[in-house]
């Protein structure tokens, strides 16, 4: 099992970017799956969370800008970003439970310009 993020890149402050992560392997179920970040001189800090039900959960300073989803179907978890300002600059990582384990993606880089 594992899980590959992509769609990271370069944006301009106000911009928008859509991660996404695909699980892949042999996948028998997948309960909570989010989305982590880790600025430059910063501990990882979790951004949103949603659970195999499709609650969600964010942290205060993404909320009203950014939106967690995923679609079952395809094992495909996402992070729609919008308004995107300097200090969400940062590695973000996918994480999902598969089979019970726990599972990271590689890192994907956001860098937002001013």
């Amino acid at each position: 099992v594992q899980l590959q993020a992509s769609g990271g890149g370069l944006v301009q402050a106000g911009g928008s970017l859509r991660l996404s992560c695909a699980a892949s392997g042999s996948i028998f179920s997948i309960n909570n799956m989010a989305w982590y970040r880790q600025a430059p001189g910063k501990q990882r800090e979790l951004v949103a969370l949603i659970t195999g039900g499709g609650s969600t959960t964010y942290a205060d300073s993404v909320k009203g800008r950014f939106t967690i989803s995923r679609d079952n179907a395809k094992n495909t978890l996402y992070l729609e970003m919008n308004s995107l300002n300097r200090e969400d600059t940062a590695i973000y990582y996918c994480y999902a439970m598969i089979n019970r384990y726990n599972y990271w993606g590689q890192g994907t880089q956001v860098t937002v310009s001013s």
